[in-house]
């Protein structure tokens, strides 16, 4: 009997160790549908990267743009283009892989960014809500309050908090056994599947994670919530028909896009279990990790106004560049 205890015992060791790599199940095991996504995945990660590297420049080169408000939405690309960097290029060679695998120690890296940026993503949404809040309800107070000092705690902060926030939940999991299963039925390292994939029991990670993630996606989205009511409020006071129907679009436009973002990730972490079909699981997934990283750059940049006459002085100035050379 105590032969057998120790050979279960040596085995029950070698199961808990025995994971070095996990399988990435992905979307499809049809090889033409992995195409097909692919060639989508590819040219929406693509139009990411170049919105918001085009925000990124423009923001840079133009001085008028020189202001908080302009400073934080590059800011929010340069963010934009880590986040979908760390989940969407291990994605499109998965599609086109036979063995679509990860280490350990790169899903653990990937989970790491993931929630890091993720909620650096959630505290910079609300850092840029209440600086619309100050410029449209408190124009007098606005040049005073939101100063470049005041601007770089909020940016600093919000990526100091974000970093500090992915560390636990990544801690708790990088500790969890994972026996002789490494199967992740998803297309990258999130919390859930991995949680499902654990032999440990995680009652007490599920726990932390929950409160964690209501804290974090409440607070900030409650925040953005009553900012853009007050921002309502007060357009309501514009006597121009026409002001307030730019200023409604502009609102309606950041309303949808951070709805869309928080709704998805509090549809997914704000639960007490990780019961969510897996299928189901994916889908809503591709909504916070491709389809809003592609949005922002179009809603908060490309339809502002003060930035696409930036943009537009750029091009004709570049323009012009190009004449002056060829005609020496």
């Amino acid at each position: 009997v105590p032969n057998v205890f120790v050979d279960w015992k040596r085995s029950e060791m070698v199961n808990d160790t025995a994971v070095l790599e996990f399988r990435l199940l992905g979307f499809s095991g049809n090889p033409q549908y992995q195409i097909l996504l692919f060639i989508v995945f590819l040219v929406i990660y693509i139009l990411t990267i170049l919105g918001n590297v085009i925000i990124i420049s423009v923001v840079t080169l133009e001085p008028r743009l020189h202001l908080p408000m302009y400073k934080f939405l590059k800011n929010l690309s340069f963010l934009e283009v880590c986040y979908t960097s760390t989940i969407v290029p291990k994605m499109l060679s998965n599609l086109l892989a036979e063995r679509k695998s990860i280490s350990f120690s790169g899903c653990m890296a990937q989970l790491f960014y993931f929630i890091t940026l993720g909620a650096t993503e959630c505290y910079l949404l609300a850092a840029m809500a209440y600086d619309r809040y100050l410029a449209v309800c408190e124009p007098l107070h606005y040049i005073v309050t939101m100063t470049a000092e005041s601007y770089t705690r909020l940016a600093v902060g919000s990526w100091i908090t974000g970093v500090f926030t992915g560390f636990l939940p990544c801690l708790m999991v990088s500790r969890l056994h994972f026996c002789s299963c490494n199967l992740i039925d998803h297309f990258f390292c999130d919390i859930s599947p991995l949680l499902k994939l654990s032999c440990s029991d995680t009652t007490v990670t599920e726990a932390v994670i929950f409160i964690l993630s209501l804290l974090v996606l409440s607070s900030c989205f409650l925040l953005i919530l009553v900012s853009y009511l007050l921002i309502i409020l007060s357009i309501l006071k514009i006597p121009s028909t026409s002001g307030k129907r730019m200023t409604f679009s502009t609102c309606s436009s950041h309303l949808m896009v951070v709805t869309i973002y928080y709704g998805t990730m509090i549809s997914m972490y704000v639960r007490p279990s990780y019961r969510l079909s897996s299928e189901l699981s994916k889908a809503v997934s591709v909504l916070y990790t491709v389809v809003t990283p592609l949005l922002n750059p179009v809603i908060y940049g490309l339809r502002n106004k003060g930035f696409k006459e930036a943009l537009e002085k750029i091009v004709i100035r570049h323009h012009r560049k190009i004449k002056v050379s060829q005609s020496l």
